[in-house]
């Protein structure tokens, strides 16, 4: 009796093991679930940022995707998620790279979907472990997907904002802020409003903060010449200092 019950334990304990890396309702390669719960701050200053912002090349995505997390193709459905009860309305849409489709969800995961065989190609978490232990966590990926080069950036309200590897689904690293927001790309930094009402220059290499700012009120953050700017204040992009 002894012995059978050892053997359920190990049963239950493979399988928890196994969750971490698959999921039964979305298949296909998982990454791991980042493990950090601060903004890592660097001493390092920005040395120089471009007079532009980067802009994602204008692509044609035709497909669309509803708050039961189903995208479409028209009316032709070619993936079916996970529906939550819990989650924000908001305006997301799928992004299109060649033959390829990446959507944010309300439950929290990036997905890489081959529009030509409608196959998952990957999973990937954007949401802090212990958003899942609280029960009714809203973990919607709600910022816009940026491509650029060969990563993906993407935010949520999980805890998280993260650079992906857009071949892989491999993280670069994972920032434990949430965002609501589109954000903005300037040369080598990424500069996102967080819903704790800062703004954080982001260091493109490894995640790591330039600096925070306060700001009075979240808004889209628009960029120009070393300038941010969020709602009516305007912050040296170099150094974040309020104008």
């Amino acid at each position: 009796m002894r012995n059978n019950a050892v053997f359920c334990v190990l049963i239950c304990l493979a399988a928890l093991s196994a969750c971490d890396k698959h999921d039964p309702i979305l298949p296909g390669k998982r990454t791991s679930i980042f493990d950090t719960t601060t903004v890592k701050m660097t001493d390092e200053k920005i040395a120089s940022l471009p007079d532009a912002a980067f802009e994602m090349e204008k692509t044609d995505c035709p497909y669309t995707q509803d708050s039961s997390n189903t995208i479409w193709d028209g009316d032709r459905k070619i993936f079916s998620g996970f529906p939550t009860s819990n989650s924000v309305k908001n305006d997301a849409k799928p992004v299109c790279s060649g033959k390829y489709l990446y959507a944010g969800l309300t439950t929290g995961e990036l997905i890489k979907i081959n529009t030509s065989n409608r196959q998952i190609v990957w999973v990937a978490d954007i949401y802090r472990p212990s958003n899942m232990t609280g029960g009714a966590s809203v973990v919607d990926i709600v910022s816009p997907i940026v491509i650029r080069g060969a990563n993906i950036y993407v935010g949520g309200l999980g805890d998280a904002f993260c650079k992906i590897n857009a071949a892989s689904g491999t993280k670069k690293w994972c920032v434990a802020l949430s965002t609501s927001e589109p954000f903005v790309i300037a040369g080598d930094v990424i500069f996102v409003v967080g819903t704790d009402n800062k703004l954080y220059a982001i260091r493109d290499n490894d995640g790591a903060a330039y600096w925070t700012a306060e700001i009075r009120k979240q808004s889209t953050p628009k960029y120009e010449n070393e300038i941010i700017t969020v709602g009516r204040e305007n912050f040296d992009a170099l150094t974040g200092e309020k104008k």
